[in-house]
């Protein structure tokens, strides 16, 4: 039987779980329910118990590092990451990987089998789903596309239904039909029938298979990745393939592209508690309870308060009389939510990004390849930033237009590049850049550097920045902030 390859989804952004999840830091990237592992590195941890090959994992761009620095925990080897140029939904997004898993296969390997899963998903009972891996597997084996579809615990109307068919005593059943999101009366009448699943939006076939009905049903879809897979390109961590070509092609769902007219699509139902972590009263849902039905997670405390949940981030964060709400505190937002209403969250998102505000794109404090920093204060024509640089890693080779820059070293010490100049600054010794001049920060040491940056000049946005060096194969110029 086939190797299974498993397939991770990782693009996205997450706008109904803001402000934790924000676009530059979307929540596959969060330890949203396990607070050791974020999204993505749960869904890893989930193929334990299963017999594969190397992962591949999807992700867009300017989500690259974030991947990299979450997936280099695991043994060098076990995982890789393919690259989106452009958002294009899923089904060109497995194609690519199909066409991947494919030129990566030894000359007398069969068909790899895919397993598509997405990195934000929640699964309880981990037995029963490598359980019901195992039958897909055999199923996918023989050329049929299985889909895992959610044993339905209440008739909720934000998720596709399928229809099962005839049992087809493997474990599976024919997919009768694809059936968009009902309403409440429809849904209900779905789950007392007992014939209806959720649509998981988790998938199995061979890479193959999966391209034959690609091109019968969407040739352009088809012909655009592989034209795109035809021109990739190795990039430290990353595999990149022809932007051109990927741009070009039509955005669809494999459902919409795929699943919904092949005849060999079967349907595998998973009881395991699974969850998309799709709103906020999703988490609470699937979270231990405490006192009065409440979730609270950081400094809070709750006083006559029912069925919410809270979070605290920086500070204290104390309720009184209050039911049914979802309270999340970060550095430089707060959300307030009835439960009841948290679908409309990325309303907020939208309204964020039409004001031209940031705090829908990053949190205050960002991560970066080398390191991070946090945004401490800031005023008309000032900035001042805590810099954190992990030992032996080195920001680019730079330089900016409109603003000078005052470094204090508070802890490790930095290897400073000041235009001709290379010299070690230590604890409580400073060093001053001047506007405009070639300069570079590194971390010779053992330990983490950390200093005090003060900018000032007359414009201190992240995009005033040309980079003449490095190491992380970024572009020359770029708005990827602080570099």
């Amino acid at each position: 039987m086939s190797s299974i390859q498993p397939i991770i989804l990782a693009g996205g952004t997450g706008s109904r779980l803001w402000p934790l999840s924000r676009s530059l830091n979307p929540k596959q990237f969060l330890p949203l329910i396990d607070t050791d592992n974020t999204m993505l590195q749960s869904t890893v941890n989930r193929l334990t118990a299963i017999d594969y090959s190397a992962i591949q994992v999807l992700c867009n761009e300017e989500h690259r590092f974030l991947a990299a620095e979450q997936l280099r925990a695991y043994e060098s080897g076990t995982t890789s990451i393919l690259l989106e140029p452009v958002g294009r939904d899923t089904a060109p997004a497995i194609a690519l990987a199909a066409f991947k898993a494919l030129a990566d296969r030894h000359n007398n390997e069969e068909d790899p089998v895919l397993l598509v899963l997405a990195a934000d998903h929640f699964i309880a009972d981990e037995s029963a789903f490598v359980a019901a891996v195992a039958t897909a597997q055999t199923i996918a084996a023989a050329g049929k596309l299985v889909t895992f579809g959610i044993v339905p615990k209440s008739p909720e109307t934000g998720f596709g239904y399928i229809e099962q068919g005839t049992n087809l005593g493997n474990g599976g059943f024919e997919v009768a039909k694809f059936v968009e999101k009902p309403n409440l009366e429809v849904a209900t009448r779905y789950v007392e029938g007992g014939n209806h699943l959720w649509n998981s939006g988790m998938f199995m076939f061979g890479a193959q298979a999966y391209l034959n009905e690609l091109k019968a049903f969407r040739p352009d879809i088809y012909a655009a990745c592989e034209q795109a897979s035809k021109n990739t390109s190795q990039d430290l961590d990353f595999t990149r393939v022809d932007k051109e070509a990927f741009s070009n092609c039509p955005a669809e769902s494999i459902d919409f592209a795929v699943m919904e007219h092949t005849k060999d699509a079967v349907v595998v139902p998973l009881d395991a508690g699974w969850s998309d972590i799709g709103s906020w009263s999703a988490i609470w849902d699937i979270s231990d309870k405490g006192d009065n039905g409440n979730v609270a997670k950081g400094d809070t405390l709750l006083d006559d308060t029912n069925n919410s949940f809270v979070q605290a981030e920086h500070r204290l964060v104390a309720t009184v009389g209050v039911e049914d709400l979802i309270i999340i505190e970060t550095k430089d937002a707060v959300l307030v939510a009835h439960k009841d209403k948290v679908q409309n969250v990325k309303q907020i998102v939208e309204q964020l990004k039409g004001s031209d505000r940031h705090e829908h794109l990053n949190h205050r404090e960002v991560y970066r390849p080398w390191g991070s920093y946090d945004s401490i204060d800031m005023g008309d024509r000032y900035q001042v930033k805590r810099i954190t640089v992990s030992p032996g890693a080195k920001l680019s080779v730079q330089m900016h237009h409109h603003r000078a820059e005052h470094w204090v070293v508070v802890s490790g010490t930095a290897k400073v590049t000041n235009g001709d100049s290379i010299t070690l600054v230590t604890e409580n010794q400073s060093t001053y850049i001047p506007l405009g001049q070639i300069h570079a920060l590194e971390n010779p040491g053992k330990v983490p550097l950390e200093l005090i940056e003060v900018q000032s000049g007359s414009y201190l946005g992240e995009d005033d920045i040309v980079r003449f060096e490095d190491r992380y194969g970024r572009a020359p110029e770029s708005n990827d902030a602080k570099q």
